[in-house]
């Protein structure tokens, strides 16, 4: 019913959104057919663009599922299309989390699909609102992991599996930290419907700070060795090794990959 109340141009794919997908496709084949010589440069545009395609997924779906839960405004704002310059902070959704990835090998959250909670009737939709966003995620994960844990890897070229590896720890590490249950981020999101009055007005001038709180948090040694310690070992129990990761990674930041794990044809 809600469906009904967007236009048909609310819900077209964004040429933006095609023009990722299609950098993706071709940097991806560049990759498995190792095209080029530098095949760094192929991982690095295929790792990039993929992560884009998810952080776009993510947004679309917090959107789609409020629009279903009540808020009909969402059409209008255009987050149906796919378009990431749509979203209302683009620089958190996109920007930031590409750079993270560069920098650390982060799978940092985004988040900035501006939500009319007041249309939204009902703690489970509320919660399922927030919920969508780190789910997909979770799925675009178990897309990457697959071929390794149904090992289906034979004849896959060693840059294309360590390249989804690696793809699989961003889209792993956004999903665990997308859950965390803190303010701003989309655990919080999911039991702030069911906590009390008073306990939401004293954490709600901290949302604004969530975000950089994590940030600041996995700059620390210890917790950033227990966090990434976690995404290893749920990777490894889906068939992919740490080495892969770290090659992955290695070859995405490809103007200072090391000998280690260059693939000579």
């Amino acid at each position: 019913m809600t469906t009904a109340t967007t236009r048909h141009s609310d819900r077209r794919i964004s040429p933006v959104f095609t023009g990722i997908c299609a950098v993706t496709a071709v940097t991806g084949w560049a990759t498995w057919t190792r095209f080029s010589e530098q095949s760094g440069i192929a991982v690095f545009l295929f790792v990039t663009g993929a992560w884009i395609v998810s952080l776009c997924l993510h947004e679309y779906a917090h959107a789609r599922t409020a629009l279903h839960s009540g808020d009909i405004t969402i059409g209008a704002k255009g987050y149906l299309t796919l378009n990431p310059l749509k979203y209302t902070h683009a620089l958190l959704s996109i920007v930031l989390p590409v750079i993270f990835v560069i920098m650390g090998g982060i799978g940092l959250p985004g988040g900035a699909v501006f939500i009319e909670r007041d249309r939204i009737r009902g703690r489970w939709r509320h919660s399922l609102i927030s919920a969508a966003g780190p789910l997909t995620n979770v799925l675009f994960a178990a897309a990457c992991t697959a071929p390794f844990w149904l090992g289906a890897l034979d004849g896959v070229p060693l840059e294309f599996r360590f390249a989804l590896a690696f793809l699989a720890l961003l889209q792993v590490s956004a999903a665990l930290l997308n859950f965390l249950p803190v303010p701003g981020l989309d655990g919080y999101g999911v039991i702030e419907p069911w906590l009390s009055y008073q306990v939401k007005r004293q954490v709600e001038p901290f949302a604004p700070f969530g975000l950089l709180f994590v940030f600041a948090l996995l700059w620390v040694p210890a917790v950033n060795h227990a966090f990434f310690d976690v995404i290893d070992s749920i990777l490894a129990s889906l068939g992919i090794h740490e080495l892969e990761t770290y090659c992955g990674q290695d070859l995405y930041r490809f103007w200072q990959t090391s000998d280690f794990c260059t693939v000579s044809g």
